[in-house]
């Protein structure tokens, strides 16, 4: 597509040589034409999106401020939208339609954005998978018999796949940046705060950020600054030399498939290649994120679901009355232990931030698992289950609030794609930006040149199938 990217979008707008309306009906088309095979989109908003097309439209030929005019989104569908369907990807909220939207939803209807669809989740964004038994199980657009990651998954697919230019996701240990990994996108966590978290469906208060998705680090430099009301763009022209960056060895190491290792690997010698200066760092205390945030957020899930739980348990997915059995035994003492140790991982990673300007990980430490897979196996003979495998390097950072992104960093020689993870300083995301833009520049044309052919064989195959 002549506008893959948000900059190309807003190019081709000015240049008159397409209009919103036009764009809006091509990606609605494709929409038609292959989600079914993906299952990333509950409510396709056709008729609100081409009202917003026209707006959009007006405001290029009125010469308007807005900074994202025609360009097509999704939002997960915990965020509230003014009128549409919003369902938490549950059978209890399948006919909710706010008469409000969430605050980071109205900042992008102001900036030009036209919301496409409302992007399949795990029911309440319980889970880290794709699986959703009402609305279908989200399939990765690399390889459909693989999760696309959860809790964000539509979103991340709907971004893939080509549906829309990005997304606004939610993340509670993992949830934007576990989808973006597995489906080769970029996802930011931004820092606590930084977005309004009114308007969307509380799983974890303590825990639960949102942020963008998006094709590329320019695209969601882009959306973040429509979402934060902040400038962002600038920091994509940062070189990073001399750029202090933390690895972890021994914590990632410890248990790792192979193939993610190589990739990862490969993207700290281009790092270093660009000027950026590693630096070992002990991240051990770590290794208790997964237990703490599990403390803090399984508590609060039963808190937060307790007038659902009375009046309509029995509509809950399997497994939920576990969750929720759980949580109602959860102890004051344990609660508040875990958010003690929040408190020390907090203190710790700010330490670490005075000695290094980003830490980098894989985002995840085994490729995307099948659809329906329970463990991750590793060389060492060693099992840990996909829940726990995929949040091991991602969950720390909603712990304390620090800002994260995952990005491609290559394929795995079976096509699968690969995360790379940056987390920096609290409000650092210029920084996050900078390295993560410098290393794409460098790194990830041929990755996009293969993300991008994926996607228009796609759409052969079905229209082939069409005329067959």
């Amino acid at each position: 597509m002549q506008w893959n990217t948000i900059s190309a979008l807003l190019e081709g707008y000015r240049k008159r040589l397409f209009s919103p309306p036009e764009i809006v009906r091509a990606y609605l088309d494709r929409i038609e034409a292959l989600d079914k095979d993906y299952r990333s989109i509950i409510t396709v908003t056709a008729e609100s999106a081409l009202r917003q097309a026209v707006a959009a439209s007006r405001l290029l030929a009125e010469g308007g401020n807005a900074a994202l005019p025609g360009v097509p989104i999704t939002h997960k569908d915990n965020i509230d939208t003014a009128g549409i369907r919003t369902t938490n990807g549950s059978r209890i909220d399948r006919d909710r339609v706010p008469d409000r939207s969430a605050t980071i939803a109205s900042r992008l209807e102001r900036a030009g954005c036209v919301t496409i669809g409302k992007a399949n989740l795990y029911e309440y964004a319980f889970g880290i998978t794709s699986d959703n038994p009402f609305y279908g199980t989200v399939r990765n657009p690399w390889d459909i018999r693989r999760t696309a990651g959860g809790s964000s998954s539509g979103s991340a697919a709907s971004v893939a796949a080509g549906f829309c230019l990005g997304s606004i996701g939610t993340d509670t240990a993992g949830s934007i940046r576990v989808p973006a990994a597995c489906c080769g996108v970029v996802g930011l966590k931004p820092t606590r705060g930084l977005l309004p978290m009114d308007g969307i469906d509380t799983l974890s208060w303590t825990l639960d950020h949102a942020g963008p998705i998006a094709g590329n680090v320019p695209d969601l430099a882009l959306l973040l600054e429509g979402a934060a009301e902040r400038r962002y763009a600038g920091a994509i022209r940062g070189d990073i030399r001399g750029l202090r960056v933390g690895v972890p060895r021994a914590f990632v190491y410890r248990r790792i498939d192979p193939a993610v290792k190589a990739l990862f690997e490969a993207a700290l010698s281009d790092l270093e290649r660009l000027g950026a200066i590693p630096v070992e760092i002990d991240l051990s205390f770590a290794e208790d994120a997964v237990a703490v945030a599990t403390g803090i957020a399984t508590p609060e899930v039963g808190y937060a679901h307790r007038e659902r739980i009375a009046s309509s348990l029995e509509l809950y997915g399997e497994g939920a009355a576990e969750t929720f059995a759980r949580s109602k035994a959860a102890s004051a003492h344990a609660y508040m232990e875990a958010m003690r140790q929040r408190s020390e991982m907090t203190a710790q990673l700010d330490k670490l931030f005075e000695s290094v300007d980003v830490i980098v990980t894989p985002t995840m430490p085994a490729p995307p698992p099948l659809i329906g897979q329970r463990e991750c196996l590793f060389p060492d003979g060693s099992a840990e289950s996909v829940d726990l495998c995929m949040i091991r390097f991602t969950c720390l950072y909603d712990i304390t609030g620090h800002p994260a992104l995952s990005m491609p960093c290559g394929l795995t020689p079976d096509g699968l794609p690969v995360g790379l993870q940056l987390a920096a300083a609290h409000r650092a995301e210029e920084t996050l930006i900078r390295a993560a833009c410098a290393y794409e520049q460098a790194a990830l044309a041929g990755f996009y040149a293969e993300r991008e052919a994926r996607m228009f064989d796609a759409l052969a195959r079905t229209s082939e199938a069409g005329r067959g």
